[in-house]
């Protein structure tokens, strides 16, 4: 099937992906009086007394906002915010089906870091929690890190810690295969947006020591003053043999390698370059950066990639409708490192031993089962990390 003509077709047909539905009864005078005037004054004067009963007294408490500027739409680049609709609301759509979450499209028409904050932090007491999407490094970067100081619900830029946390699902189970520790490997991370630079730092946070960055232009290395700001942040805690040169030189007895760039950048013999057992995760959509057919010819012990065409999609779906799922659940006031984690340990936990092999190491997207596991995990996690405001440890 030609999926980008059909899907044409199809959107032509739907007019829109989601919609509003009405919960309450709205067909007789008793029933406007409740829901709408003069009823209403009552609830609307208990939020005035007490804010936090916005989250009781009305949806707020279940209501997400996908956010987009347009610059950074899946692989199409910066095509602007009214054409990353059709993703936004797929993304609210996958909140819905797998999270029961209420989640809108909001397209912003700014690429000014401050318009968008300001924009956001005006429209914030309207959601439970705050859902960034596809907005281009670095400045979604200092998007997200301003939002989470001074907002007290979640925000969670998908693109990064989403990515992220699925990739570090996918090694867990890979590496259980391979009979590897994550401590004792060296992992090739190609592609140093932002993607690639929260995958690096949530592998470190998982227990990585040993982890190489690479963007167009090779490895990134600390002192090198051509480098911006976000990538002299990763050069500090990244490559710290101080190691030059190319991917090709980076992938020399390397035991994973993550790729967030660019099509046919890996090579075949980059493959047998690699240590025993080669993990290949190929994530450049729609083509990636090697055939995964020519990755296993090569070598590669296990392959995973961003497509659903090949076994083992390593795909974000798995993360952000069971992480908010959780995370509203309880109340958090943010989404740290520890509910990141136990996100990633809650997707892996789920392919159970007897299932567990190198074509799946990860739960289908489409698997509810997968998602509910993820919210209960992250739930758990906020709980005993002291950031709910609903329960204490």
């Amino acid at each position: 099937m030609n999926y980008r003509e059909q899907s044409l077709k199809k959107h032509a047909e739907w007019k829109g992906k989601i919609e509003t539905v009405c919960r309450v009864p709205v067909g007789s005078r008793e029933d406007l009086s409740l829901a709408y005037t003069p009823g209403v004054a009552e609830p609307c004067l208990a939020i005035h007394a007490d804010v936090e009963k916005s989250f009781d007294l009305t949806r707020r408490w279940n209501t997400v906002p996908v956010i987009t500027d347009g610059t950074a739409v899946l692989g199409l680049g910066d095509i602007g915010p009214e054409a990353g609709m059709p993703v936004m609301e797929g993304k609210c759509a996958l909140f819905k089906a797998y999270g029961g979450v209420d989640a809108y499209p909001l397209c912003i028409k700014s690429k000014d870091p401050e318009e968008i904050i300001r924009t956001i932090k005006l429209l914030s007491g309207s959601f439970g929690g705050i859902n960034l999407e596809d907005i281009s490094a670095p400045r979604c970067f200092e998007i997200e890190t301003r939002l989470k100081a001074e907002l007290d619900i979640p925000v969670f830029h998908d693109d990064q810690h989403g990515t992220a946390i699925v990739v570090a699902a996918a090694l867990t189970n890979a590496l259980k295969l391979a009979e590897k520790a994550i401590c004792d490997i060296k992992i090739v991370v190609n592609g140093a947006g932002a993607a690639g630079i929260s995958i690096a730092k949530f592998l470190l946070a998982m227990g990585a020591k040993n982890i190489i960055m690479c963007d167009k232009f090779g490895i990134i290395v600390k002192g090198d003053e051509s480098l911006n700001s976000a990538h002299r942040e990763i050069s500090l805690v990244t490559n710290l043999g101080g190691l030059k040169g190319t991917l090709a030189d980076a992938m020399k007895g390397a035991d994973v390698f993550i790729g967030v760039s660019a099509p046919h950048v890996v090579s075949t013999e980059m493959v047998k370059s690699m240590a025993e057992k080669p993990i290949i995760f190929t994530m450049a959509n729609p083509v990636p950066e090697i055939d995964p057919a020519l990755a296993k010819e090569a070598g590669a012990y296990i392959v995973g990639t961003g497509s659903s065409q090949y076994p083992n999609q390593i795909n974000n779906v798995l993360v952000f409708p069971g992480l908010f799922r959780g995370a509203l659940d309880v109340r958090a006031r943010t989404i740290n490192t520890q509910m990141m984690i136990a996100a990633a340990k809650g997707i892996a936990s789920y392919v159970s031993p007897d299932q567990l092999s190198r074509e799946y190491i990860l739960p289908y997207a489409y698997d509810k089962g997968a998602h509910d596991c993820v919210a209960k995990a992250v739930a758990q996690a906020a709980i005993d990390s002291g950031v709910s405001k609903l329960y204490s440890k």
